[in-house]
């Protein structure tokens, strides 16, 4: 059984990003996995000058990555790119320079969004940055989803039309991992 770090890019209480991560980890692709959610907003804003003594809450998310076996990213998108939030805690988990958390760990990215392209170009911004942190990322199949009725089901489930899709990119997503286990 692995165990993953889901981070979820919004912070919004309704959040289509955080639906969708939890109807995910109910997909029977999930099955026999450890999802935790990692809680990024209660991070202080990231500054250089606290690289020395950590806040407590940097501690735990950079503890939780390393103890993982792979991270979701599931980000919504704002202005073209990924969430400020987000950036943040990817930021923290790195630093100081050479101490980063989210090396070698591989990462999927996904994310809804109520546009047609999903968060395409949020998930390539992200791709960008994971592949400086040396995170092995799931390049294929991608997954622009759009948010719309039936996505989700009442029961909090991925809905019948995309839940072979989504779960083919778990899949995927696990094998990445399984490729990248010591």
């Amino acid at each position: 059984m692995s165990k993953i770090v889901v981070v979820v890019g919004s912070l919004r209480a309704e959040s289509y990003n955080r639906q969708f991560a939890q109807a995910l980890t109910r997909l029977p692709a999930a099955a026999g996995h450890d999802f935790v959610f990692a809680d990024i907003g209660e991070l202080p804003l990231y500054d250089q000058d606290d690289d020395a003594d950590q806040a407590q809450s940097v501690k735990d998310l950079k503890e939780l990555v390393r103890s993982s076996d792979g991270v979701i990213f599931v980000t919504p998108e704002y202005n073209r790119s990924i969430p400020g939030v987000l950036k943040n805690a990817i930021d923290h988990a790195s630093r100081p320079y050479g101490d980063s958390a989210w090396a070698g760990k591989p990462a999927g990215v996904i994310g809804v969004s109520i546009g047609a392209v999903g968060t395409a170009l949020a998930q390539q911004h992200l791709r960008n940055v994971l592949a400086y942190l040396d995170m092995p990322t799931l390049g294929a199949p991608e997954a622009f989803i759009q948010w719309k009725d039936g996505l989700i089901t009442p029961e909090g489930t991925i809905g019948e039309q995309s839940a072979g899709f989504v779960g083919g990119w778990l899949e995927a997503f696990f094998a990445l991992v399984d490729r990248h286990q010591d």
